[in-house]
């Protein structure tokens, strides 16, 4: 496979199209190898356009999101130097790296040990050194840390948990895809001020539960 040729036409055949404009976003996936952050026996999957599981055996359905989910959320992230992010679930360490490029620093959280060791492995081999990979529940954001200007979810959940939007600063942004199958939405929420959130639904897809988060109760007739 012509690695070059395949990076070139995920972006171009994939991820623009996917209304990623952003040329310092497109850049950064050109620079960022997401074929490093891909385990062995799914490397050849690395430019798909699919998720790529992160264990042989299923994982509990852990998975990197589609390039051109990650690229979508990257972009209406809209971080900027100086800033500090925190991301729930860090599986391989793919977002982790792609945020690293924008912020000052990122905090990433991974309730599963093995991905855990994964995801600093792969920052470590990639020289990437304004990344914390711990190995935590994210549904209970990272309060020591807290306030963050930008928290990505790597991952679906029911709803947002307050927990999170309370460790987001004043004009800080929350991005992740929220719902239950077959629907969910990616959605952006801006913090506008100290009890107050605006929420913007971005685009339809549909992605694993992160693990560790509480599901609603449902009712049942």
């Amino acid at each position: 496979m012509n690695i070059e040729q395949a990076r070139f036409n995920m972006i171009e055949q994939q991820i623009r199209p996917w209304e990623v404009l952003d040329q310092g976003v497109l850049d950064l996936l050109g620079l960022v190898r997401r074929e490093d952050f891909v385990p062995p026996a799914y490397r050849a999957l690395a430019f798909v356009d699919m998720q790529v599981p992160l264990r042989e055996h299923g994982a509990r359905g852990q998975c990197m999101l589609e390039p051109k989910v990650e690229a979508r959320l990257l972009q209406e992230l809209q971080l900027r130097r100086g800033e500090k992010a925190l991301e729930v679930g860090a599986g391989s360490g793919h977002m982790a790296a792609l945020l690293a490029h924008q912020a000052q620093h990122v905090h990433t959280l991974e309730i599963v040990p093995e991905l855990a060791a994964m995801a600093r492995d792969h920052l470590r081999r990639a020289a990437v050194r304004n990344v914390t990979v711990r190995e935590a529940d994210g549904a209970r954001g990272l309060v020591g840390e807290a306030p963050f200007d930008a928290i990505v979810l790597s991952g679906s959940v029911a709803e947002v948990p307050q927990a999170l939007l309370d460790q987001l600063k004043v004009g800080g942004r929350l991005v992740g895809i929220v719902g239950d199958e077959p629907v969910m939405r990616a959605v952006l929420v801006r913090r506008v001020g100290e009890r107050d959130f605006a929420r913007v639904e971005l685009f339809d897809t549909v992605a694993p539960r992160l693990l560790g988060f509480d599901e609603p109760p449902r009712f049942r007739f």
